[in-house]
Order: structure tokens, then C-alpha cells, then sequence
């Protein structure tokens, strides 16, 4: 992958915005300024009633200027304390971390509680035990006294809900590491699983792309058995009235998992007497497979799991700190940590994984649809990084498909060349497609390979997943190690959705693949009329990506899968105009559809009334009212709320540029079809 916009080692970040500042004075059709209307705006709150054509420049005028000079667009991925956490604990084992990183970090998670004590996997959401404990600590860490009045409370609330006792096998990992749990209570991984053939249950083929990544260090690590010094404790979040490590939060008692469970005993066994040269054999194998997925940028994957552990594990295995593997590892999280100045001094905070593809390519989707003319330069620039990121070499997902070619993907991230991701790759067909640049010779050969790329990583029920085809061994969820979020990369509406409307715009509408993509879609409607979002928050998100996928593959607008979704779409408008749903809709089938109206989540369901043609409706007239009377002054949206996705259930995340791109795209399209009746 190029790196052509990296120079000396450094990542332009979100707030520096073009140089020579987009050009969009031939926008059509003719429109008020963005500087007209900010004079008017500046000192008037949202919702004083601007036209929808005002918010559309606005908005439209507001994403330009966030593009940066190398042609891409990246707003922050926002998620939960536990980053910035982990990175104190990673540093502290490593013996790297500093006072003043400390403290501004202490900072940004101190902002972070709650009055309840608590902090929480997402705005808005309940209090999580996990992350709760190691904010904890990390505030420990930073010399923070057990008898604060904020430490006081978290603390109660933590010993409330069964200490540390009852938190997620990954936390009590880190507590193991600095001599705060045992290791015998903690479930066996053994590093021998990187040696098992693609055709045995339980290889690394069939975990998901992410959990792989991540498992192979933790084998390392597990059987290391590490312990260094914390320079605290945490005796006093430990309740006693459980079973020490042996308490699962969502522990069942079906026939797999107690077949796990004695399978888990068994190899606890066999780590305090294993196979020597087995053993030396697969932690030899395991440090190989680690180094070999090191990307340019320092990172593993692109993203904190595996990257964190990665270092942990190497740095076990004698890699020392000047090492080159070690020291880009350790360099490359600079780039990912977000610094701003506040009125009680300097906050950091680490962002799990970077997005600049797919930002990029959404938000050329997005300027399109606001009429930007193509041949802008601001689409131009991004149009050219984005076909410099193709990816050309083999990954992972080529175990499950030797016989694919490589090249004609492209990853979430700057850097990420051993997995690139069907759902980019998807959005970025539709960006060239939509610009019309898939007709340069250029962009046509990229456009053709990842093409191909897609119909061939489709899975055999005739959907597709994120990053590997047919990732559905659903066993690996089983495993008693299992309980920090989805293992498994199955098809997902969402996905399929984004893939069936880029073949279709690519003209395969009538091919097979994508026909047997439409019936997957089809086969996968909630009884409700929705479709369940795997990487968005959440029925909203996937009915959103589904309904304008089926239209656009000649699906008729009449059908009754269509009418359905409409109609559970206007079911759940909320009385102000605006749509949204709460996380907690993974887990509790009471908030699917409900929640506070957010500017993304209004976007996506406009987006599926308006590819069935129901401009000229109530709901669609009071969702873009709700898109324009929100809007701030600069031309933004205000969205606290995640509505990004992760790992349902467990991991969420804020995109900040999602609550600028969707409402422009939504209005865009409101424009285009205004403009055609």
C-alpha cells in the first residue's frame, strides 16, 4: 500500500484541514453560501427554522473544509476508557509510561465518569463492570487516593455488582500480568493452536480476522504466565463471596460448553506439562505468524487489541525495546492518540482504529449527492488516494479462497494490507461508480479487481461478511475465553447490502451472485420489517443499508419486503422528526427502534424512504426538518450518541464524521429527488 502520504513517520490529523480550500462556488443547484448564512447562524442556537437547502450547503460547505490536504477525510473513532486504560497498564508493563502522559490520560478518564461512579461502553448506556475496574486502577496509577470521593463511588458500585471477580476474562488477564489474579483461574489458551490445519475445529481460520489477531499473542502471554509490578492494588475491589476466576458473566450450561469447560480443565493440565518441543515449536510459530502481520505504521491489524498484546507478547519473548519491531509498535500508537487542551490542563486519549478509507469515500459519496461536480478538486484528490490504497497483496482471507487472486481490496485504515474488508471495498466501488472516475482507464482496472474480489469472497449461503468468507464455526463462540465480544466474521445484512448495491451499480444486477445476494437479504428481514445492523446502530442502520441496496438491484419499490420496512421505518420516527436507536437494542429487544433522535440515524432511515420514492411524504418532510433544525451554526450536527458498532453487545463506537456525512447524504438525495419531480 502506498505511503506516499505519510512523511517521517507522521499522520496528518482531523483538525488540519485543506491548504488551498475546496472549491465549491459551481455547486448546483445555485444555493445561499455557507458564508451568508453563518453571519445569520452565529449567534442563534439549532432550530430556528433554516431552509433544508441552507442546511444542505451549510453541511456540504462544513465536510469540505474538514478534508485534509492529502485528498482524505478522517474524523476520530471515539469508544470508551478502557483504550486509554489498557495503554497506562501496556506502558507500566513495559516500563515506558510517563508522569505526564499519565496524568493527562487520568484527565480524559476522569471527564469520562458518571455520577453514579460508573463508566460506560457508550453515551448514554449503563454502567460496565469492566470498564469501570480498569478506569479504576488506571486512576490508581495515577496516584489518585482510594478515600476521593470519586473513587469512593466507583468503588461501591464496583463491589455492588461482584468486584473484579465478576468482570471480563480480558481484565482479569491485565490484573494476572501485574500479580493481581491467578493464573491457574483463568481459562488455558495454548500457543499450539497457530500449528492446526485450516480443516481442524478451532484453527485460526475460523476466528474472525480481529479475535485471530488478538488470540495468537494472548497464547504467548498465557503460557508465559508474566508477572510484573502494578505499583498498586486492587485488593479492595474484590468482593469474596465468589468463586475466585471462576465466575463467568454469561456462562451457560448447554452441552457445548460444559464439553469446553472439562476441555479447558484438560489443557490447564497439559500447560504445567506440555510436549516440550511441541510447545517450543508453536511459541516459535506463533512469534513468526506476529512479526509477519506488523504493518507500516507500527500496528497489528490496524487496531488496539491486537496490537497491544502483540507488544506485550513479543516484548515476553526477549524482544527488547529497541527492537525495530518493538519501537515502531510503540512510535506507531503516538499516531493514534488524540490530544486536546482543557480547562484542567492537557487530555489524551487513544482511539481504537482509524477510518480514513472509509470516511473518504463516504464523504465523496455524500459531496456527490450534495452536487459537488466530480470534477472538483476536492473529489479529485480524494478519488486518487483512495485508488492508492488498494491493497495487491494476499491476506488472511485467502486461506478460505486460495484460488482468488490478490489485490482489488481496500482496508479501513491507512495501513492494513493483510486485511482488507468487504465493506470498504464495497463503498469504495460506489464512490467510483457514482463520480463517474470508473470510467478512467485507472480507476477501471482498480474498479475490475475489486470487483472480482468481492463476487469471490462471497459466503455460500449468498451473503457476506466483513473480512473472510465463511467465518460462521460458531464452536469458537464457545470456548470459555470467549466472553469479550464477537470471535466469528459471519455474513451481515449491512455488508451484504453495501456489496449487492455495488455489483448492481457495476451492472451484475441480473448475475447470479448478486440474485443470490437478494434472496440472502431477503431471507434475513426481521418479522418486524427491519433488518438487523451489524457494524451501526442498529435495525435502523441495517434497514437503512438494505432498502436502498434492493431498490438499486431492481427490486421493485411495491414489493412487500420494501412496504414492510417503510412501514416500521414511519412506526419508529419520533415525535420531534429525527430517528434513533439505543445500543442497548443488541441485548434487549425493548429498545429496537427507540431512542433519542441522532442526525446519522435520521439520515439512514431518510435514506431508505427516499430510494422508495417517498419524498413527497409526512415522515421524509418532518426527518429533513429535524436534519435542518438541528444543525449548528458552523454547519454541523451535535451528536454525542454512538451509533457505530464494533462488537455487538460489548464494543461501540462514536464516528464523528458519521453525524456530518449521513444528514448531507440524506439531504442530497431529498434534493435530487425534489429536483426530478
Amino acid at each position: 500500500m502506498t505511503g506516499s502520504l505519510r512523511q517521517n513517520g507522521d499522520i496528518r490529523r482531523a483538525d488540519q484541514p485543506r491548504a488551498d480550500g475546496p472549491v465549491t462556488e459551481t455547486m448546483a443547484p445555485p444555493q445561499p453560501s455557507a458564508a451568508d448564512v453563518d453571519s445569520e447562524r452565529a449567534s442563534m442556537p439549532p432550530g430556528q427554522g433554516f431552509s433544508w437547502e441552507e442546511a444542505l450547503r451549510a453541511g456540504s460547505d462544513h465536510l469540505l473544509g474538514l478534508q485534509h490536504e492529502g485528498g482524505w477525510w478522517k474524523g476520530e473513532l471515539q469508544t470508551n476508557v478502557t483504550m486509554d486504560a489498557e495503554d497506562l497498564m501496556l506502558r507500566q508493563f513495559l516500563g515506558i509510561r510517563t508522569s505526564a502522559e499519565t496524568a493527562a490520560a487520568a484527565r480524559w478518564i476522569r471527564s469520562q465518569q458518571r455520577a453514579d461512579g460508573t463508566w460506560a461502553a457508550f453515551h448514554g448506556g449503563p454502567g460496565e463492570l469492566s470498564a469501570t475496574v480498569e478506569a479504576y486502577i488506571a486512576l490508581k496509577l495515577a496516584g489518585d487516593e482510594v478515600d476521593d470521593e470519586h473513587m469512593v463511588t466507583a468503588r461501591r458500585w464496583i463491589r455492588r455488582r461482584g468486584g473484579i471477580e465478576r468482570t471480563r476474562v480480558f481484565t482479569r488477564i491485565w490484573l494476572a500480568m501485574f500479580g493481581q489474579w491467578s493464573w491457574d483461574e483463568l481459562p488455558a489458551m495454548p500457543p499450539e493452536i497457530v500449528m492446526l490445519p485450516s480443516w481442524v475445529p478451532l484453527n485460526l481460520a475460523d476466528w474472525g480476522c480481529w479475535a485471530r489477531q488478538t488470540i495468537v499473542p494472548l497464547t504467548i502471554v498465557s503460557t508465559l504466565r508474566p508477572r510484573r509490578e502494578l505499583g498498586v492494588d486492587t485488593a479492595e475491589l474484590r468482593t469474596g463471596t465468589h468463586p475466585v476466576g471462576r465466575v463467568r458473566e454469561n456462562a451457560g450450561t448447554s452441552r457445548w460448553e460444559s464439553v469446553f469447560n472439562g476441555l479447558d480443565r484438560a489443557l490447564h493440565v497439559y500447560q504445567r506439562h506440555p510436549i516440550r518441543p511441541l510447545r517450543e515449536q508453536a511459541m516459535r510459530r506463533a512469534a513468526e505468524w506476529i512479526v509477519a502481520r506488523q504493518e507500516a505504521d507500527g500496528s497489528w491489524g490496524g487496531i488496539q487489541p491486537p496490537w497491544v498484546y502483540s507488544l506485550l507478547a513479543l516484548n515476553l519473548l526477549g524482544y527488547q525495546l529497541d527492537h525495530p519491531v518493538m519501537r515502531a509498535g510503540i512510535r506507531g500508537l503516538e499516531g493514534f492518540l488524540v490530544r486536546q487542551e482543557s480547562e484542567q490542563g492537557s487530555l489524551r486519549r487513544l482511539e481504537a482504529c482509524q477510518s480514513p478509507v472509509w470516511d473518504t469515500v463516504l464523504s465523496i459519496q455524500a459531496l456527490h449527492d450534495a452536487g459537488v461536480p466530480d470534477s472538483d478538486p476536492a473529489i479529485r484528490d480524494a478519488v486518487e488516494f483512495v485508488r492508492s490504497e488498494e491493497i495487491t497483496v494476499r491476506g488472511d482471507w485467502a486461506v478460505r479462497r486460495p484460488e482468488l487472486p490478490g489485490g482489488g481490496g481496500w482496508a479501513f485504515e491507512f495501513e492494513n494490507d493483510g486485511y482488507p474488508d468487504i465493506d470498504d471495498t464495497a463503498e469504495v466501488l460506489l464512490a467510483f461508480t457514482r463520480t463517474g472516475y470508473v470510467e478512467q482507464d485507472r480507476i477501471a482496472a482498480a474498479a475490475d479487481r475489486g470487483r472480482r474480489w468481492l463476487r469471490g469472497m462471497q459466503s455460500r449461503g449468498g451473503g457476506w461478511g466483513a473480512f473472510d468468507a465463511d467465518n460462521t464455526r460458531w464452536l469458537v463462540n464457545k470456548l470459555p475465553f470467549c466472553d469479550f465480544g464477537a470471535v466469528i466474521d459471519p455474513p451481515s445484512a449491512d455488508v451484504t447490502a453495501h456489496v449487492v448495491e455495488a455489483l448492481a451499480q457495476l451492472g451484475d444486477a441480473n448475475d447470479r451472485v448478486v440474485r443470490d445476494g437478494i434472496r440472502w437479504l431477503l431471507e434475513q428481514q426481521e418479522n418486524d420489517g427491519s433488518w438487523y445492523g451489524r457494524w451501526g446502530a442498529n435495525h435502523i442502520y441495517g434497514t437503512g443499508a438494505v432498502v436502498p441496496a434492493l431498490v438499486e438491484a431492481g427490486i421493485s419499490v411495491r414489493h412487500c419486503a420494501l412496504t414492510r420496512a417503510a412501514r416500521w421505518l414511519e412506526q419508529r420516527q419520533n415525535p420531534d422528526g429525527g430517528w434513533g436507536e439505543d445500543l442497548r437494542s443488541y441485548t434487549d429487544p425493548a429498545w429496537i427502534g427507540v431512542g433519542d433522535s441522532t442526525a446519522s440515524q435520521t439520515a439512514w432511515a431518510l435514506l431508505a424512504l427516499l430510494a422508495l420514492g417517498r419524498h413527497d411524504t409526512d415522515p421524509v418532510r418532518r426527518g429533513i426538518a429535524f436534519l435542518a433544525d438541528t444543525q449548528q451554526a458552523d454547519g454541523s450536527w451535535a451528536e454525542p450518541q454512538f451509533t457505530g458498532t464494533g462488537f455487538p453487545g460489548d464494543f461501540y463506537i462514536n464516528y464523528h464524521l458519521y453525524r456530518q456525512i449521513f444528514p448531507v447524504t440524506a439531504l442530497g438525495r431529498y434534493r435530487q429527488a425534489v429536483h426530478a419531480e
